[in-house]
């Protein structure tokens, strides 16, 4: 699986500035809807689900908030590139590059594995680092296509 392949430009946020952990997932619920056609207030809801189950913020400055939807027809992706912002993370240390993904009810291999393979990209320390200094949507989706291809 191609991480290209279920992340659009229109899905990436390269400047974002948030308050709080519940302001940035409320944007991902924005651009997802926007992307999707999906409630924004029921993607929403369903981040903060998951958030409650544990949180996505897996350390080193990155989350990867991800649920299942119904009415979702394929896996969706987003990325956002923040001012860091309070995530819970494990780490205890704030976020700054988020990747949401969203998968239908019923799938199954395909979400693990678009989740393998992004924390994948994310462990690499120097596209950890590309990210962080990309300016704008076109260079984050350059690196995201470079490191996907590599994977």
């Amino acid at each position: 699986m191609k991480i290209i392949d279920i992340l659009s430009k229109g899905s990436v946020v390269p400047n974002g500035a948030y308050g709080s952990k519940r302001q940035l997932l409320e944007e991902l619920a924005k651009v997802a809807s926007r992307q999707t056609g999906l409630d924004e207030r029921i993607v929403f809801d369903a981040l903060l689900e998951r958030e409650r189950l544990g949180t996505t913020g897996v350390g080193k400055g990155v989350a990867l908030p991800h649920t299942r939807l119904a009415g979702l027809d394929n896996i969706f992706c987003a990325f956002v590139k923040s001012e860091p912002v309070s995530f819970d993370a494990v780490d205890g240390k704030p976020v700054d590059l988020i990747f949401l993904l969203l998968a239908p009810e019923e799938s199954g291999a395909d979400h693990l594995k678009a989740l393998a393979k992004l924390s994948r990209i994310l462990r690499d320390e120097t596209a950890a680092e590309g990210l962080r200094q990309a300016k704008s949507t076109d260079d984050i989706y350059a690196l995201i296509e470079k490191y996907d291809a590599e994977d």
